[in-house]
């Protein structure tokens, strides 16, 4: 029997075939014979086509399902917040064989119906302009992504949430969202391409979203993979997307794609390099090492061809959402995740209308604020006098009385002091899936741009508050960074979960958390 230990250094022609020759044992982490088969053949062909369009120029598709249709960008209009000149919303206006459609890029935004297709925006050139280009590999003014109408976007079964835990259980930052952290406010801004999924440090287990190739597992390699030029080449350019680190695994799928998994505290010993694997298979535990910036989520993101010929995101929140309702069946989601990033003084618009139901039958938003006040209404207009970061709650109820809630996060800056981010926080709790009456929880947190005061805890229910105190974030990878407590339930509920940590001024960080409680079986 050969070893992949042993060959690891080797450089065979067909890094799949070899793969599959090193892997033949009775491994639990083998692959199945069809996914052998599969994974050595030739790429599949995605279901979706992805276009590069410059404003004025079209071009004829040729659908997964046969279907030709040609694709005019008419105008790209992208708009900047007046703190950073970060690109807060970019919108395209798209002709599809003669009818007309307007797309927001990225943005928690999904596919939309037109001209008997499914189409998206996945990213404008704006994003270019002071942020990194090489993760996109974009050189026009927009690129967008078609279906046939009614398609799945990827083959049915085909992938999976990369994470044991709910939807939207704790902070997220996805496609092409401005990251604001840190301690001062820079010019240069950090789009996200990839899905950050927060979640609560060594306790989420991180799983292969595909039946994949191991290509790399921390800084070993398959050879064929290693970036050309070496660790000093630019990223998204040459043979490979590949850019390791210890903390990182990539996987690459029967599609071609490759996935990125980073962050991680704790990679499983048998995911190693040239072995294939199953979907579903334990690659290791969420943390925050690498460039994580202390708070603990899994960075995971899908590269691919793009069509300027470089390596580039394929977006992906669009797939994971369709993988997580296929695999949970939630009935109801709230959705109102978009960050909004303000001066003191200024309005922010918190909005719901992303939220979904199984049965398209939500019938009320209602909103609860910071300061006690409440709307209705998909969408609210509010304005923010003192600086801080505020958690607003949305609920939102279905025609058969099924309720589910999100957070808005707002970052609000002090006008006195504009190049200094409020101070932030980040709470997260395990598990968030199948939590009974009397079994204890844990609760995380951790403040950032604060080591004043603690952290204070109200369960929402009636219970005592509960004092902690994190590092304020003083060492990003410290093990004990974030505070922890637990706390167990008496009774089933929804429970809205309220944490906060204030500073000496006054200005005060607040994150909130939805905990379900059922009745112990």
């Amino acid at each position: 029997m050969i070893c992949p230990r042993v060959l690891k250094f080797a450089r065979p022609k067909n890094i799949l075939v070899f793969s599959i020759l090193c892997c033949l044992t009775a491994d639990a982490l083998q692959a199945t014979e069809p996914a052998r088969q599969e994974l050595s053949a030739a790429p599949q062909q995605p279901l979706v086509r992805v276009v590069d369009l410059s404003v004025g120029e079209r071009q004829q598709l040729e659908l997964c399902n046969g279907q030709r249709v040609e694709v005019q960008l008419l105008n790209l209009r992208e708009t900047r917040d007046p703190i950073r000149q970060a690109v807060r919303s970019a919108k395209v206006t798209v002709k599809v064989d003669g009818e007309e459609i307007t797309l927001e890029s990225g943005m928690y935004n999904l596919p939309r119906q037109v001209a008997g297709v499914q189409i998206d925006c996945s990213i404008t050139k704006g994003y270019n302009s002071n942020g990194t280009p090489g993760f996109w590999g974009l050189d026009k003014d927009a690129r967008v992504r078609l279906w046939p109408a009614n398609s799945p976007l990827l083959k049915p079964g085909s992938l999976i949430y990369p994470v044991d835990q709910r939807w939207f259980a704790t902070r997220t930052w996805f496609d092409n969202e401005p990251v604001d952290g840190g301690t001062k406010v820079l010019p240069a801004i950090y789009y996200h391409s990839g899905l950050d999924i927060g979640g609560s440090e060594r306790q989420v287990k991180v799983i292969a979203a595909t039946d994949a190739v191991v290509v790399s597992s921390g800084e070993d390699v398959l050879p064929e993979y290693l970036l050309k030029g070496g660790a000093t080449a630019k990223y998204g350019q040459g043979n490979t997307p590949v850019a390791p680190r210890n903390d990182v695994v990539y996987l690459k799928d029967g599609r071609g794609w490759f996935y990125r998994y980073s962050h991680l505290h704790k990679i499983n010993d048998a995911i190693r390099p040239g072995r294939i694997i199953d979907q579903g298979t334990e690659i290791g535990l969420l943390g925050k090492k690498g460039a994580s910036g202390g708070w603990s989520h899994l960075h995971f993101e899908i590269k691919s061809r793009q069509p300027s010929g470089k390596w580039g995101t394929q977006a992906g929140y669009a797939f994971l959402w369709e993988a997580y309702r296929n695999q949970y069946k939630p009935q109801l989601v709230a959705n109102t995740r978009r960050k909004s990033f303000l001066m003191a003084g200024d309005d922010a618009t918190l909005d719901g209308s992303k939220s979904y139901s199984s049965t398209d039958s939500i019938q009320h938003y209602e909103w609860t604020f910071s300061d006690g006040t409440t709307a209705s209404g998909p969408s609210v207009i509010r304005t923010y006098d003192q600086p801080g970061v505020f958690s607003e709650i949305l609920k939102v109820t279905d025609k058969a009385g099924n309720v589910d809630y999100d957070f808005a996060e707002v970052h609000v800056l002090n006008p006195e002091q504009p190049e200094l981010y409020a101070p932030r926080i980040h709470a997260a709790y395990w598990p968030t899936l199948g939590n009974r009456v009397n079994t204890p929880i844990t609760f995380k947190v951790r403040s950032f741009g604060n080591q004043n005061g603690n952290e204070v805890w109200d369960f929402g229910d009636g219970s005592p508050r509960v004092s902690v105190k994190s590092d304020g974030n003083a060492e990003q990878q410290a093990k004990d960074g974030y505070a922890i407590t637990h706390h167990t339930y008496q009774q089933p509920g929804d429970y809205l979960v309220r944490v906060q940590r204030s500073r000496n001024d006054g200005v005060t960080a607040t994150a909130r958390l939805h905990v379900r409680v059922t009745v112990k079986q």
